[in-house]
C-alpha cells in the first residue's frame, strides 16, 4: 500500500503588487489556504485576473509572496517554506524537485528540441549520453515526432510546444508539477492528447496543481476543483 503523504501547504498566502507611478495597489490573491498530497492533482478554474497564476508563480517563486506560508516537503530539505528559502535552494527545487509547465516556452536560442530536454539532466549532473538516451524516450512518451528533436522549437506549433515542455518538466521526475493553464489556444484534438498524457503522469509520488479555463477537460482528471474569484477561494 503507497504511503499519502502532504507535499504542499500554502497558509493565508497573499500577493500585492505596488505601482509606484501612479501609487497604486494591487492585491492579486490574499487569504489563500491549500493542502496537496502526494499522488493528488487540485485543479483550480477562474476567469482571467482572478489570481490563478499568481498562486501558481508564487509556489514556483517566480514571485515572492506579500505574506503567508508555502510548506513543500523537500526530498533534500524535509520541511521548507518556499517563501523565506534562499535562492540557492529554489535553484536546486526547481532543478530537482519541482516542474512548471505553462503555454509558453522558455528554451535557450538555438537550442534543439531535444537538447532542451537533455539540459534539464546535465543541470542535474548527468553525462551526455545518459541525458540524450533519457531525453529520447521522454520525447517519445509525450509523442513529439522524432523529425522534430534536431530543430529549434521556435518554429513548433502551440501543442508541439506544449509536449516539448512537459518533456522538459517531467524528465526531472519532480516531487510537485504545476501546470499553468497549459491547454490555452490548443484545438480539441490536441487537448485530448494532453489530457491523457496528464492521466498517464497521475502517480503516488507526484503532486499535481493545474490552472484551466476549460472545466469540461478537468472532469475525471482533477482529485479536487478549486474556484477563485478576484483573488480568493470561493464555494
Amino acid at each position: 500500500m503507497v504511503a499519502i503523504m502532504e507535499i504542499l501547504n500554502i497558509v493565508d498566502l497573499g500577493k500585492d503588487f505596488y505601482l509606484h507611478t501612479p501609487g497604486l495597489e494591487i492585491k492579486s490573491c490574499h487569504g489563500i489556504n491549500l493542502t496537496l498530497e502526494t499522488g493528488e492533482f487540485i485543479g483550480i478554474v477562474g476567469a482571467s485576473g482572478a489570481g490563478k497564476s499568481t498562486i501558481l508563480k508564487c509556489v514556483n517563486r517566480s514571485y515572492l509572496p506579500t505574506r503567508g506560508e508555502i510548506l513543500y516537503d523537500s526530498a533534500a530539505f524535509g520541511k521548507i517554506d518556499l517563501t523565506a528559502a534562499s535562492e540557492r535552494e529554489i535553484l536546486y527545487l526547481r532543478r530537482h524537485e519541482i516542474g512548471y509547465v505553462s503555454q509558453f516556452l522558455n528554451a535557450m536560442p538555438r537550442t534543439t528540441a531535444k537538447e532542451h530536454v537533455m539540459n534539464a539532466l546535465i543541470l542535474r549532473g548527468a553525462d551526455a549520453r545518459s541525458a540524450e538516451a533519457e531525453a529520447k524516450e521522454t520525447l517519445s512518451h509525450f509523442r513529439l515526432p522524432e523529425n522534430l528533436w534536431e530543430l529549434y522549437p521556435v518554429t513548433f506549433s502551440g501543442g508541439e510546444k506544449l509536449r516539448l515542455n512537459l518533456a522538459h518538466a517531467m524528465v526531472k521526475k519532480p516531487r510537485l508539477l504545476m501546470l499553468d493553464e497549459p491547454t490555452a489556444s490548443l484545438d480539441d484534438k490536441t487537448k485530448l492528447l494532453v489530457r491523457d498524457m496528464l492521466q498517464r503522469l497521475k502517480g503516488p509520488d507526484t503532486g499535481m496543481i493545474g490552472i484551466f479555463h476549460d472545466i469540461a477537460f478537468m472532469e475525471g482528471l482533477c482529485d479536487k476543483v478549486l474556484n477563485i474569484s478576484e483573488g480568493v477561494f470561493v464555494s
